[in-house]
């Protein structure tokens, strides 16, 4: 299958994924996924307001709730919160911020392009999640980041039904074939 994401859009996904390597510290890692949680519920909502469809709108509030769990370690950590008053679609990281001007482009062309954006932010927050996992980092920030991941893996099993009715077989951009099979079969 024909890779979707223009290659502009790949190299921020790429970006993306390096700022959540195991070469942030703690806090570091805390502040993005604070803003990249943020990123996945901007875009669901807006993505909702275009196309009215369901799914966006219910993990757009999911993705609120995640949004709140990062908040909560960022007031532990004393930490000054990198989203502060922003409104949607406006980012203190400029590589989440062009991240996100993209993904309301792609998503803005057609419903099945919508949900391949979707496909593609679940797919780098279970990617940066679990690089984050593998850090030096404290048990209480490891249950959080726990159940964003299982929370991003069930978004994107909704995501991929959503597909999988419009347009037949994913091919996942991010994940490797066997790591998506296995979120997808529910392993």
């Amino acid at each position: 299958m024909k890779r979707v994401f223009s290659a502009v859009l790949m190299v921020l996904i790429i970006g993306s994924m390096s700022l959540a390597s195991g070469s942030m510290t703690e806090e570091d890692g805390i502040a993005f996924m604070r803003e990249e949680e943020k990123l996945a519920h901007d875009v669901y909502s807006v993505l909702h307001e275009i196309w009215g469809l369901n799914v966006f709108g219910n993990i757009a509030r999911s993705e609120q709730t995640h949004t709140e769990a990062v908040l909560s370690l960022i007031g532990d950590f004393g930490m000054v919160d990198p989203v502060g008053e922003n409104e949607i679609g406006v980012f203190t990281n400029s590589t989440l911020q062009e991240l996100y001007d993209e993904l309301i482009e792609s998503g803005s062309k057609s419903l099945l392009d919508a949900v391949k954006v979707g496909l593609l932010i679940e797919e780098i927050d279970i990617k940066d999640l679990e690089e984050l996992l593998e850090g030096d980092i404290d048990s209480r920030t490891a249950r959080v980041y726990e159940n964003l991941l299982r929370g991003s893996e069930n978004h994107l099993r909704s995501f991929l039904r959503q597909y999988e009715r419009l347009a037949g077989s994913y091919t996942p951009e991010v994940l490797d074939v066997e790591r998506f099979n296995e979120i997808a079969s529910g392993r």
